[in-house]
């Protein structure tokens, strides 16, 4: 019997990769992640060889940024470090942490749909689901910014908005034919799994691109077509690799638009490496401003090569909410924002990311009429924009955007 033990444990052994061999993980204890950047003069290819060698595994590769994301054990995880720095072929190393970046969407007080559903209301033979009891329609916020006066124009058709967030649910029926596909990045295993199980994502998808079909809520741009780019689990926490695989994504899918409604306290020389590359490559990162209450702007909206947008409220006043900070681009609707949630629901949220997503919509429409980047973008919007009477430039940037002028 040890005989056949000690065989079938060689065979076992024999199986594994060299890297495993070499470095098993430990069969017990916490992994943790790092994010390693490779020197410009080595591919991902070959510093992924040497980073499995050291570390566990690998979780993600960034070509946006030239860098891995691998596994090491917790305990000892320093000196996996000090090796992994002291190899040629790495730049630099950092802790992949994970953290909270919504805190954002807020149930508002005065919310007439919380939780509605179409489903429930009943229908005239031939006639789509309604109830002007329900008062389902477009946000006021869409009204604000004027996008209705650009639809006969254009709706945004075809440009193409990376929704990088916690999902969406596609089978909402005001979402279904503006969604055309989606990644997780959370779970590697599931690559197709980006349905939301949260509802932030939803939310945010039905003010950019809700379908103008009469039923329901309609967006921003509603012909644009949105990716579900799924970086936020559902408690709306993830790590800040994840993001960055999501923009990494976004650029190598020909994403025009991301919209980005998270926001972190710190930022990331990767996350910082990641929203630079991202820009430079053409992608239109629209970033909440964050909900710190007059506080600075959180990440990655604080970088220069981001949109960031500050929340109004339906008066046109500042959002009491809304973060403040020299880095605002432009204000828009963000208090009480009617839109889609999961399972054919609707309900009112507020937060900054509820105010991202309608510039994210406008962005859209603005590369519909042939605006090309951050900046070509950004100059459109602010030359439309109108600033709020009586807000100083930090707290709403250029203003508030007519769509009818872009």
């Amino acid at each position: 019997m040890n005989t056949l033990l000690s065989r079938l444990v060689a065979l076992v052994l024999l199986s594994l990769p060299s890297a495993a061999w070499s470095n098993p993980c430990p069969l017990d204890g916490e992994l943790v992640r790092r994010i390693v950047a490779c020197r410009s003069t080595v591919t991902t290819a070959q510093c992924r060889r040497v980073a499995e060698a050291i570390g566990c595994s690998v979780v993600h590769e960034l070509p946006l940024i030239n860098a891995i994301v691998i596994t090491v054990p917790e305990r000892g995880a320093d000196g996996h470090e000090a090796k992994l720095k002291g190899q040629v072929e790495v730049e630099s190393v950092e802790a992949d942490r994970k953290v909270r970046w919504l805190n954002a969407a807020m149930p508002s007080p005065r919310s007439v749909l919380e939780s509605a559903r179409l489903a429930d209301v009943p229908a005239a033979p031939g006639k789509p689901l309604a109830s002007p009891s329900l008062e389902i329609s477009r946000s006021w916020g869409v009204d604000r910014v004027k996008a209705p006066a650009l639809w006969p124009v254009t709706e945004g058709a075809g440009v193409k908005v990376a929704v990088i967030d916690t999902g969406i649910d596609a089978t909402h029926a005001d979402l279904g034919a503006s969604v055309a596909g989606g990644w997780n990045a959370v779970n590697p295993e599931k690559p197709a799994d980006w349905k939301d199980g949260q509802g932030h994502g939803t939310h945010v998808a039905g003010t950019i691109a809700g379908r103008r079909d009469g039923l329901g809520v309609v967006g921003v741009a509603p012909g644009a077509k949105l990716y579900a780019v799924k970086v936020l689990d559902e408690d709306g926490n993830g790590s800040y690799a994840d993001v960055i695989a999501g923009l990494d994504w976004a650029v190598r899918n020909r994403m025009q638009v991301a919209n980005m409604s998270l926001g972190a306290d710190e930022g990331s020389p990767a996350l910082r490496a990641a929203v630079r590359n991202a820009a430079k490559l053409g992608l239109v990162i629209v970033a909440a401003a964050g909900n710190s209450e007059g506080g600075p702007v959180s990440f990655p909206g604080v970088y220069p090569e981001t949109i960031a947008v500050s929340a109004s409220d339906r008066d046109d006043r500042f959002a009491s909410f809304s973060s403040v900070g020299p880095e605002v681009d432009l204000i828009a609707p963000g208090a009480e924002i009617l839109s889609t949630m999961p399972g054919g629901a609707y309900e009112s949220l507020s937060g900054t990311s509820m105010a991202a997503p309608h510039v994210a919509g406008l962005a859209a429409l603005a590369i519909a009429r042939g605006a090309r980047g951050v900046n070509a973008v950004l100059g459109v919007l602010s030359r439309a924009a109108k600033p709020l009477p009586g807000l100083p430039r930090e707290k709403q940037g250029a203003g508030l955007v007519d769509a009818g002028k872009l």
